[in-house]
């Protein structure tokens, strides 16, 4: 990477910054001039630049491609293959995207020195943090973080996610000594697999440091969600713990029992007495600023599909902190920072870092629109300073561990400039419609799990006339909501009849079928995670599609393109959907899933 240093502070770091972003044309010719150096050699760049080093080589000879054109690579070296097919250093594990292809995870390539960008990006947040909120390390940081199972593949690499990659090195574990990132929670807490004692535990130190706490979050907002919702269910027993000094029993990991004995070393009545007085409260309407009320901000990934946990974070808060997103990544590389943490996470712009990969971008036709074509049009793949205030683009990566103009999926809008860095907005996944954790549903896998039901419906005399989707997040965990219209084959459509008469385990049935034929992802977070919820049918009278259409048509749609939306947001379109509801049915088992690839 750009310079080996990794550590910096206060206005060291913002120094770095300001070189970052000045000189970010040359620093990204640099990345690039690089990673052609170093794996010039591969077996994937000989095949199309023939050794050559020349930028503009690569950028006229090496294709723009997506997951299928790169995964028979990664298949090879999972299943044994030397590094150097597509690295010229050795690949030391595969990260799990959140992204799915034919239902499995995508495995990204990892290199060893992909730890030192991680954490050189990790070390530049603080000093901007404390930029606009001083004091940052006179207190305690309560982070909610968490691992995920990981898998060996079969010559012994494993596969494992980013940040339980990250949880789990050297840069994490033996880190020196922070002030500013002083985790109320001991890391053999953290490393516990068993994501119930690991969050039992780190509420119940973060508990007892109540009064200490001045940075408060986790990675996501649906995992903090997840663990207001776990605190709701569980305060009696954390106070509990701290009243008698011991704890729970049923948390029988003995490494958390052992870092938690060095804080449960004696009975804390008055720590209890305040934790039950504050939970006994009838509403829960700013409970963190009550539980923790040093607390300065709330950290979590807001945007994107995570802004629909906003209003519900305000909730919980009160409304009286800021909601800081801190940083853009993904497994493919880390990108960016937010170099305003204070703003409102509606209005997050991340500036990209020019020295973490070699980033290009795929001008979108008629704002959004991305289509379907796996080509790109060359004149349309533009570096990173020359991309245009207000324009949406498809963020593609290289990087030195052997991704070569590789189409992340993320639609971005450019929002400004700072210095020679452009700064994006994060607008979508491409394609996706429905997600809740993890988990990304588009309207093709969307499609193709409703057919499943279909099936099932039309064995048992039924139709399914029309649907649309909406992922719920009202409550926590939340869940995806298909909105039905059905009617039996051998009866006109009139009055919803079908409806009224249709046996509940003939539904609960199609939730089985969906669910099952969604993604690992997804079946991942319903039955190991518990992050998202069983997936519910509501079924509606007849005409409500019909209306919704009427609606839609009144609010500006073009009679002559008009489709029903697969997915709704919330609006007129969904209190239209849910005043027509005449039953409700939820998926009454979870769907398989195991750890193995």
């Amino acid at each position: 990477m750009d310079g080996k240093k990794l550590e910096f502070k206060g206005e060291e770091a913002l120094r770095e910054l300001e070189r970052l972003t000045t000189n970010a044309r040359e620093l990204q010719e640099a990345i690039l001039r690089d990673i052609i150096s170093r794996n010039k050699e591969t077996e994937y760049l000989r095949k199309y630049m023939m050794g050559a080093e020349d930028i503009s080589k690569f950028k006229s000879m090496v294709p723009i491609v997506t997951y299928e054109h790169v995964q028979p690579y990664i298949e090879r070296i999972s299943n044994g293959e030397d590094s150097s097919i597509i690295s010229g250093h050795p690949i030391v594990e595969m990260l799990r995207s959140s992204g799915t292809t034919r239902g499995k995870p995508r495995l990204m390539p990892s290199i060893a020195e992909d730890l030192d960008r991680r954490t050189y990006m990790y070390n530049l947040l603080m000093p901007i943090m404390s930029k606009y909120m001083p004091g940052l390390d006179k207190g305690k940081v309560m982070h909610l973080l968490f691992i995920k199972a990981e898998t060996i593949l079969p010559y012994g690499m494993p596969a494992r996610s980013v940040l339980t990659s990250y949880y789990k090195s050297d840069h994490f574990r033996c880190r020196e000594p922070d002030p500013f990132n002083n985790l109320t929670s001991p890391n053999e807490v953290i490393l516990c697999p068993d994501s119930r004692q690991s969050m039992y535990c780190q509420l119940l130190s973060g508990l007892i440091h109540r009064h200490s706490v001045l940075r408060l979050g986790a990675v996501f907002a649906s995992a903090l969600l997840r663990s207001i919702t776990f605190l709701e269910q569980n305060w009696r027993e954390l106070a509990n713990d701290i009243r008698l000094g011991q704890l729970n029993p049923s948390i029988t990991d003995q490494a958390c029992r052992a870092a938690m004995s060095h804080m449960l070393v004696s009975p804390n009545l008055t720590i209890a007495d305040e934790i039950e007085s504050i939970c006994n409260k009838a509403s829960w309407r700013g409970i963190l600023v009550h539980l923790w009320p040093k607390v300065k901000c709330i950290e979590a990934v807001l945007t994107g599909t995570m802004a629909q946990y906003i209003p519900m974070l305000e909730f919980y808060s009160g409304g009286g902190i800021p909601l800081v997103c801190t940083m853009y990544a993904s497994s493919e590389s880390y990108f960016g920072v937010n170099l305003n943490p204070l703003c409102h996470p509606n209005d997050v712009s991340y500036t990209l870092l020019p020295n973490m990969a070699y980033l290009e971008f795929i001008e979108l036709d008629n704002g959004l629109r991305c289509g379907n074509e796996e080509e790109v049009q060359k004149e349309k793949v533009i570096g990173l300073v020359d991309v245009k205030v207000g324009k949406y683009y498809e963020i593609v990566v290289t990087t030195f561990a052997g991704l070569y103009r590789y189409r992340v999926g993320d639609v971005l809008q450019v929002t400004g400039f700072y210095n020679n860095a452009p700064q994006f907005k994060f607008i979508c996944r491409r394609n996706v419609i429905l997600s809740i954790d993890l988990d990304k549903t588009n309207e093709e896998d969307l499609h193709k799990s409703i057919t499943v039901a279909k099936e099932i419906l039309e064995k048992q005399n039924y139709l399914l006339t029309e649907y649309t989707s909406y992922a719920d997040s009202s409550s926590v965990p939340g869940h995806y909501v298909l909105f039905w219209e059905i009617k039996l084959m051998s009866e006109k459509l009139e009055s919803g009849k079908a409806q009224s008469l249709v046996h509940p385990e003939l539904i609960e049935g199609c939730c089985i079928a969906i669910e099952e034929s969604l993604d690992y992802v997804y079946r991942r977070c319903r039955t190991n995670d518990r992050s998202v919820g069983p997936l519910e049918i509501r079924l509606l009278e007849y005409g409500t599609f019909e209306a919704l259409m009427d609606l839609l048509i009144s609010q500006g749609s073009s009679i002559n393109q008009y489709k029903t939306p697969r997915c709704v947001e919330p609006g007129p379109a969904l209190d239209l959907l849910n005043s027509k509801v005449m039953g409700s049915f939820f998926s009454p088992k979870d769907p398989t899933w195991n750890a193995g690839l």
